[in-house]
C-alpha cells in the first residue's frame, strides 16, 4: 500500500499542477506570473517519476519482487502465517487530501482574512526627487478622476509632505477588508514571489457603509489626512464618494491602476 500510496500522490500531484498552471490561470492565486514555466517542469517531472515507478513496480504496484536467483518474496513463511506490510497506516491515505484538493477545489487566493491579521505597511518614500521640482513625488495629473494603485496612494499619504493628493478625486480597487467598530479597508495584497510573502496595502475608507468581506470594489474620492504626513504615525485613508463593485481581477496580487 505504500508504494500505492506514493505513485498516486506523484501522478495526482504533477496533474495538479498542470492543471492550475498550464490549463488555466489559478497559480495566480499563489505565486506571481514569471512562475509559471516552473511549475509546468515540476508536474510534467512529477508525472514522469509517478509513471516510471508504476512501471517498474507493474499494477496494481504490489508484485512480489524476485532476488538475484529469481524466487519471490512473498508475504507469507512456511507456516501460513502472513506477515503482510500492505496494508501500512492507514492515515496516510489523508496525504490525498491536498493533491486532490490541488486537481479539484483549488484553494482561493489570500483575501481579508489575512489582511486583517497583518499589519499595513506603507511602501517607502522615494529615494530621490521626482519630476516637478524637489518634490518625492511627481504631481498627479489634471484630470477629474485620478486612477491610482493602492502602493501609490498609500506612499504619498504616508510621506508626501507636499501633498500631491490634496485637492484630486482619486479613485482605488482592491478587496474589502472589516475593521472593528464597522469600519472598512480597501486592500490588495502584493507579492515577491508567492503567498507566503504576501504584504498587506489597505486604505481606510470614510463615508459609505462596507460591502460584503472579500468583495472586489473600486472606491472613488478624496484624501483623507489622518496622522502627521512624512512619518510613521500617518496612515492612508480616503473621504468617499462612490463605492462601486467590481469582478475579481485574474491576478488578484498584482497591484495595477483600474481604469474603467
Amino acid at each position: 500500500m505504500k508504494r500505492n500510496i506514493q505513485v498516486l500522490l506523484l501522478l495526482f500531484l504533477g496533474v495538479g499542477l498542470l492543471h492550475i498552471s498550464l490549463l488555466t490561470d489559478l497559480y495566480l492565486r499563489y505565486v506571481r506570473p514569471g512562475l509559471r514555466p516552473a511549475l509546468i517542469a515540476s508536474g510534467v517531472l512529477l508525472i514522469v517519476l509517478g509513471a516510471v515507478s508504476a512501471a517498474r513496480d507493474g499494477f496494481p504496484f504490489n508484485r512480489p519482487r524476485t532476488d538475484g536467483d529469481g524466487h519471490g518474496h512473498g508475504h507469507g513463511d512456511g507456516d501460513g502465517h502472513g506477515h503482510g506490510h500492505a496494508g501500512g497506516p492507514k492515515v496516510a491515505w489523508l496525504l490525498y487530501v491536498p493533491a486532490l484538493t490541488i486537481l479539484f477545489l483549488a484553494p482561493p487566493a489570500l483575501g481579508s482574512y489575512t489582511a486583517s491579521r497583518d499589519e499595513a505597511k506603507a511602501p517607502r518614500a522615494p529615494s530621490s526627487p521626482g519630476d516637478s521640482g524637489d518634490s518625492l513625488f511627481p504631481a498627479l495629473p489634471d484630470t477629474r478622476v485620478v486612477p491610482m494603485t493602492l502602493n501609490d496612494f498609500s506612499a504619498r499619504a504616508v510621506w508626501d509632505t507636499d501633498g500631491t493628493l490634496e485637492g484630486h478625486i482619486v479613485r482605488l480597487t482592491g478587496f474589502v477588508t472589516p475593521g472593528r467598530h464597522g469600519t472598512w479597508y480597501v486592500s490588495r495584497l502584493v507579492i515577491s514571489c508567492c503567498a507566503a510573502d504576501a504584504q498587506v496595502r489597505k486604505v481606510r475608507v470614510h463615508g459609505a457603509p462596507a460591502p460584503p468581506a472579500d468583495a472586489w470594489v473600486t472606491v472613488t474620492g478624496t484624501w483623507h489626512p489622518t496622522g502627521k504626513v512624512g512619518t510613521d504615525g500617518a496612515s492612508p485613508a480616503l473621504d468617499t464618494t462612490a463605492v462601486r463593485r467590481v469582478p475579481a481581477p485574474k491576478d488578484p496580487y498584482h497591484d495595477v491602476v483600474v481604469r474603467p
